[in-house]
């Protein structure tokens, strides 16, 4: 992501200005020139060249009291619109964040925390259809994080309503057709060195996530028990080397005969700086989901994806590419659901 634009704005608005805390802050447009070359065996790939035409808005300022906030907003690929935050810094209190379906927020942010040169093992241009763990993420959502304490922070998140809707100021989200609830997350991230430096690279994580739902909504779905999720896993860098393994659990609550129990996932990741230009990886993700019924036909099917990436930079050009494969996608069963692909892209900073 690169900086295109700067513009300078006034803060002087509302009930900021009302008790003379708006200073003057900026607004940055980023994006990036990036240009792939997509090739999927045993899919149809029709045209493999594509262009990333996202932009995100990016505003920032500092009130009186030495606290920061900041604005973004996302406009995905052809896309006007897809997330935003709102994120106020306050010293020594740590971190509110107000997110817009960002998918970042709470258990959200660590649904795949594996090192990479790259993109994660299922984010290329193979479509794996793993489902992950999301928590409060992908709704509107509140959030409170710690300040750092002997490098651990605590991150609470909280949703209304887990129904994955966007809000736009003065409005509601409405029923949103979903027997889900309120939701609360909270993620503990440490960095335990306990002051020895060959420690200084540990990375230990867990998060957990809850989900009310309705018993009276949708009873169709079968729903008698609570969304429930959780995330743990490590990270550890040495040197030019990281290495980390995680895994997460997805339990839906629904009990109907057919519907999907649970969803389980490993993943595992390896990363090496070659140089300072250089950077490979392999990555793999494991999914596997459970349905509900002794009789259910394909009652247990697992999804497992691979990807081995190379990352080169030179001043203000980067080359990445990656070899992917992909056994049975969508949680299907059969040759008909392998798939491998080459992945390519041409990035430029400017």
């Amino acid at each position: 992501m690169n900086k295109l634009t700067k513009v300078g704005l006034s803060a002087l608005c509302g009930s900021l200005a009302s008790v003379s805390a708006a200073n003057a802050g900026t607004m940055d447009v980023l994006g990036g020139a990036t240009a792939t070359w997509s090739s999927n065996s045993g899919q149809v790939t029709g045209n493999p060249i594509g262009m990333a035409s996202n932009l995100t808005f990016k505003g920032s300022g500092e009130l009186d009291n030495g606290t920061t906030f900041a604005l973004t907003i996302t406009g995905a690929d052809q896309a006007g619109y897809s997330s935003g935050s709102i994120v106020m810094t306050m010293p020594s209190m740590g971190t509110i964040t107000i997110s817009q379906a960002t998918g970042g927020n709470g258990l959200g942010g660590y649904d795949d925390k594996m090192p990479t040169a790259w993109e994660e093992s299922w984010g290329t241009s193979l479509g794996t259809g793993i489902d992950f763990p999301k928590g409060s993420s992908s709704s509107m959502n509140i959030g409170w994080k710690t300040p750092s304490f002997m490098g651990s922070t605590l991150n609470f998140v909280v949703s209304p309503r887990n129904n994955a809707t966007v809000v736009n100021d003065k409005a509601v989200s409405g029923d949103a057709a979903t027997y889900k609830g309120a939701s609360y997350d909270i993620v503990l991230d440490m960095n335990p060195s306990f002051g020895v430096d060959a420690l200084s690279g540990l990375n230990l994580f867990v998060a957990g996530s809850h989900t009310d739902t309705s018993k009276e909504h949708a009873l169709s779905k079968g729903n008698t028990g609570d969304h429930e999720e959780g995330v743990a896993g490590i990270t550890f860098a040495y040197g030019p080397v990281k290495v980390g393994y995680q895994r997460s659990l997805e339990h839906t609550g629904l009990e109907a005969a057919g519907s999907v129990e649970y969803y389980q996932n490993n993943a595992f990741g390896i990363s090496f700086n070659v140089n300072d230009s250089l950077s490979l990886s392999y990555g793999e993700m494991e999914s596997t989901r459970h349905k509900q019924g002794s009789g259910t036909t394909a009652k247990r099917r697992t999804t497992t994806s691979e990807s081995f990436q190379i990352a080169y930079t030179v001043g203000g050009l980067s080359l990445k590419i990656a070899e992917s494969e992909v056994d049975n996608a969508t949680y299907a069963d059969g040759s008909g659901s392998d798939f491998d692909a080459t992945t390519v892209a041409l990035s430029l900073a400017f």
